[in-house]
């Protein structure tokens, strides 16, 4: 343990301020050493590379002119594989095929129980150098997959461990009907490149768990030993704005921040209050609300990632490195009605400026009741000139309906390119989730710290910082995202890219709209209008199972869920009536292949006679039906409902849902 703890710290320190010098021989260790390295990605790669990916999309996207579901916008984005090839091993579904020296940074799958096993060849080897099934790599259950490295995040499936390769690499799977996602650098022409292997890792396995803990707990790494920090505290009124040159001297880099904010409206402070930081008497290349600059928004959103976070008691930390030649210059701007107190650190470094270094950028971009239909490819950003890099980006969403807003497929173009050398499969799937997730989730390199639900509605925040598969650049980058909503709507959303680029360098980011700086309003989910929502009654007891609000096609988006009882358990709900008297009571309840029988009680007199819930085929949401004309009392009244069996025809889970009750005076 304290040999892991001491590498641990020393792979994390010398990467926050400082870039680790240009290796002579990519390896393993040495790209283990870059897992959280910040300092790297503020110069020039070297040695150079490109980074693309290949992927599962729907291979009918051929023609940006075809602007429909048939080519540009086609959603078929699964059992896209290469090629079948027949080897001793069976039917083998080649995923990825590529020519080195590279390495692969990323692997994710959103089904890898139905990918089989994965094969990766490297240097074409006949032998495998990686065998095992995709769900244990993918998963972090197997050496030297472990976790966080490796793991499940909502619902997606994502390998982090580099994977080098001298010559070539093929990746197979022995069952061809997934998602999935490869990113691979390919290194300049002449770059040496040890390949991968088993008994490599096995001896740096040591190396590869003190990785996995610091990338579990990024936000403890410490600071370089000549690292100072300069405490602040400002005082901000409403429509005030501050300019506060960093006193440290450049050639010096920014590499870490940490802000706590007091405001009575946290949520329309951080949103309110732009941030905007200039190099060198340069034009601002930070230019963000407070908030979204720490990849949270709105509000302050637990999450903790190598690049930035949010802590429990809310202080919002950077660690971006930011280099600069001679100074270094914040202006804050409160654009809000109310006057916001601001405290916290800057920490800085000495660094020299070379011929490499490049100056950090975050801009935001914000729209405000974007139709989705028409399908687009809305921009998150385009930069010219370089050479640059890409880091990542914070994406915050609004949305109005519990529909899924994220089918839109991220479209990457490099230095020109025609068509994207980076083509997805789905907005959540580039954020390392799966599924459209409600999940909320952290991790050192992407985050859903905020989903509003139910389902897809609200606010939604989710982030994907570039660390190990940032992408460079020598003339231009572009990045869209197709805006492929499940419903015909308007959503508001605001993203903030973060890359590096020279002072020459050109993005197409327009200038913040003050009227956009604040929190998008929502009307509320449809419901059936006089219903008394089963997701808000009172449980007053349960003697078995458990109990939970269920999202789906119900009234406001959920219902009461009531699931694995036994027969002879029971669920007690309270409702209150205004006044006495004799109601119409009538239950929409649901019906499904799991579902019980149940009896119903009221204030404990037996209903009817015993309903049986099953439903063969998918789950079914028949109209109300009536439970009794009962008298009620005024104030409290208790609903039991017993689970009496099953249909025979039933899987024997018992299951129960309330989506509403309508109570009518008579």
């Amino acid at each position: 343990m304290r040999c892991s703890l001491c590498v641990c710290t020393t792979l994390f320190v010398s990467g926050l301020c400082a870039a680790i010098p240009a290796q002579e021989t990519v390896t393993l260790e040495s790209l283990l050493a870059e897992m959280g390295d910040m300092g790297r990605l503020s110069a020039a790669p070297a040695p150079a590379y490109v980074t693309r990916q290949f992927s599962s999309y729907d291979q009918r996207s051929t023609d940006p002119a075809v602007q429909d579901k048939t080519n540009w916008f086609a959603n078929g984005d699964r059992r896209q594989v290469l090629r079948a090839e027949e080897t001793a091993f069976g039917t083998e579904h080649v995923l990825m095929d590529a020519e080195g020296p590279g390495a692969v940074v990323r692997l994710w799958s959103a089904n890898p129980d139905l990918g089989g096993i994965v094969r990766i060849y490297v240097d074409h080897a006949a032998e495998p150098v990686v065998e095992m099934p995709l769900q244990s790599m993918l998963g972090g259950g197997a050496k030297p997959f472990v976790k966080p490295i490796a793991g499940e995040w909502a619902r997606g499936w994502t390998s982090w461990l580099p994977i080098p390769y001298a010559r070539h690499c093929r990746v197979t799977v022995s069952g061809d009907d997934i998602y999935y996602h490869v990113n691979y650098r390919t290194y300049a022409a002449g770059t040496t490149v040890r390949s991968f292997s088993i008994a490599e890792t096995e001896t740096l396995m040591p190396k590869i768990r003190a990785v996995a803990a610091a990338l579990a707990a990024p936000e403890s790494a410490p600071f370089p030993g000549d690292a100072s920090s300069e405490a602040f505290y400002l005082d901000l009124p409403a429509g005030a704005t501050v300019n506060e040159p960093l006193p440290v001297a450049g050639p010096a880099a920014v590499c870490g921040i940490s802000l706590r904010v007091d405001a009575e409206d946290m949520e329309a402070a951080l949103r309110g209050c732009l941030l905007e930081i200039a190099f060198d008497g340069n034009p601002a290349s930070v230019i963000a609300p407070l908030g979204d600059f720490f990849g949270t928004a709105p509000g302050a959103n637990p999450y903790r990632s190598v690049t930035s976070g949010v802590l429990d008691d809310r202080t919002l930390y950077s660690r971006w490195v930011m280099p600069y030649r001679e100074r270094a210059v914040f202006t804050l701007t409160n654009h809000t009605a109310a006057g916001i107190s601001l405290e916290g650190t800057v920490t800085a470094r000495p660094r020299p400026w070379t011929e490499g270094s490049l100056y950090f950028h975050a801009k935001w971009r914000a729209v405000r009741d974007l139709p989705t239909r028409p399908m687009i490819d809305w921009n998150y950003l385009a930069v010219d000139g370089g050479p640059g890099r890409f880091a990542g980006v914070m994406l915050h969403i609004t949305n109005p309906v519990v529909d899924w807003w994220g089918e839109g497929d991220e479209k990457i173009y490099l230095d020109g390119e025609t068509f994207p050398g980076h083509f997805g499969t789905g907005t959540e799937d580039y954020f390392s989730y799966a599924w459209c997730s409600p999940e909320v989730f952290t991790h050192a390199y992407h985050n859903q710290p905020r989903c509003d639900g139910p389902r897809n509605y609200g606010h939604s925040c989710v982030s994907r910082f570039h660390v190990m598969d940032d992408i460079p650049w020598t003339k231009s980058f572009r990045f869209d995202m197709e805006m492929w909503h499940s419903a015909d709507t308007r959503v508001t959303q605001a993203v903030t890219p973060y890359w590096y680029a020279p002072a020459t360098s050109s993005d197409n980011t327009p200038p913040v709209d003050p009227s956009l700086l604040v929190v998008p309003t929502l009307p509320g989910i449809p419901g059936v209008e006089g219903a008394i929502e089963g997701e808000t009654l009172e449980i007053a007891s349960v003697t078995g199972g458990v109990t939970e609000r269920q999202d789906g096609d119900w009234s406001r988006g959920q219902q009461l869920w009531w699931r694995d009882g036994k027969p002879g358990d029971t669920l007690t709900i309270a409702f209150e009536v205004e006044r006495a008297g004799k109601y119409k009571i009538q239950a929409r309840v649901t019906k499904a292949p799991d579902f019980g029988i149940v009896q119903y009680h009221l204030n404990g007199t037996p209903l009817g006679h015993p309903m049986d819930l099953f439903h063969a085929g998918a789950v079914s949401k028949p109209k109300p039906f009536l439970l009794g004309r009962e008298p009620l009392k005024a104030g409290r009244n208790e609903l039991k409902v017993e689970i009496i069996g099953a249909n025979e025809k039933a899987q024997q889970r018992h299951m129960f849902g309330l989506d509403y009750l309508l109570l009518e005076a008579e």
